[in-house]
């Protein structure tokens, strides 16, 4: 079932975030105030404190100093239009599939991320694959959204993590590779798989919900949403067609984007628009974020695929510059679209949000 809308109330770093959300319902319901949502982010003070408190601090490190590194950065940036102060409590981009059995991977090389060590040797075996809850990082997990959650009560919402569910989990348990072979080879023990995966969403998705009070305060992610929203993802999505995506993931798409509230999809690189046609269709995804990949220029360089999104009837979601959001302003539909951008001051993200009320 859908959740329910929680009560809205200001935060100390977000005072108007009543009015924020207001917008953000408006969006999602296909309307518009007297611009688009546009999320600009300042420093308050001249400059942000740096982010030392990353996955791997998150899942090694102290759980109050990392949430304190939270508060001290979030006090010092200022929040205008509809962005929104939150705290990201994710392990990483696999977590996921550690959460059923399979271990971290770190590299020295990559500090900014993580993966996970596939286990999945033979399905017949494997599956069903579960939470496991008694595993001591997702019990990790479920603990630091609570200590968040009181903690930052008044103050910051809480995101949601990394959700690479359905077959992106898949993958993280069995390896890409061999589940490309598994998709041609064995259908049916992934009709068998992804009937696992998707029954482990809403278990993680309620356990979470509860531990950071969400019904109480709301939920966003990245910092720039509604109270009540999450991203929904399938990276894999980029490695099979559009047959096996209509068969496999969209339908999990689906039933997770019936369980959280609003939903945009993260929609990653330039191999993944092969199922444009078939995001477009969906009845449930609301916003397409479409991420273009390294070498392939910012969301302004592809413009032409976020109209057609738009002629379609779904909204996206885009960043850029000040000054590339503006010129985005000028092509694409006002109440179909949620600007992210930053300045440098508070005074100039203020005559940012001016501009947009002008120029709508």
């Amino acid at each position: 079932m859908t959740e329910s809308t929680p009560t809205v109330h200001p935060l100390t770093f977000k005072p108007d975030l009543p009015e924020a959300a207001r917008r953000w319902e408006a969006y999602f319901a296909g309307e518009m105030l007297d611009r688009p949502v546009v999320c600009v982010t300042a420093p308050r003070h001249g400059a942000l404190p740096p982010w030392v408190y990353r996955y791997r601090q998150k899942v090694f490190g102290d759980m109050d100093e990392v949430i304190d590194e939270a508060l001290a950065r979030a006090e010092a940036t200022y929040y205008a239009g509809e962005a929104i102060p939150s705290f990201f409590p994710s392990f990483g981009p696999d977590e996921i599939a550690v959460f059923t059995g399979a271990k971290f991977l770190w590299s020295e090389d990559s500090a900014e991320t993580n993966w996970s060590v596939p286990y999945v040797e033979d399905w017949d075996e494997a599956l069903p694959l579960r939470l496991q809850t008694d595993h001591p990082l997702w019990q990790r997990m479920v603990e630091l959204n609570r200590r968040a959650a009181a903690r930052l009560a008044g103050k910051m919402l809480i995101q949601s993590i990394d959700l690479h569910t359905n077959m992106d989990l898949l993958a993280a348990a069995r390896g890409p590779q061999r589940l490309c072979m598994d998709l041609r080879d064995r259908p049916a023990v992934i009709d068998r798989a992804m009937l696992s995966a998707r029954a482990i969403f809403p278990e993680v998705w309620h356990a979470l919900r509860q531990a950071a009070r969400m019904d109480e305060w709301g939920y966003c992610h990245a910092g720039f949403s509604l109270t009540g929203m999450a991203i929904l993802q399938c990276d894999f999505s980029a490695m099979i067609g559009p047959e096996m995506f209509r068969r496999w993931v969209l339908p999990a798409l689906e039933e997770e984007a019936e369980i959280v509230k609003h939903v945009i999809y993260h929609w990653d690189g330039p191999a993944a628009r092969i199922h444009t046609a078939d995001l477009i269709a969906s009845p449930r995804l609301h916003t397409l974020s479409y991420v273009p990949g390294d070498g392939n220029g910012p969301p302004i360089n592809h413009l032409e695929l976020h109209k057609r999104v738009q002629a379609g009837g779904k909204a996206v979601q885009v960043w850029g510059t000040p000054d590339e959001v503006k010129r985005m302003h000028r092509e694409l539909r006002p109440d179909k679209v949620c600007y992210f951008t930053s300045t440098e001051t508070p005074d100039e993200a203020d005559a940012l949000l001016e501009w947009f009320v002008r120029n709508t």
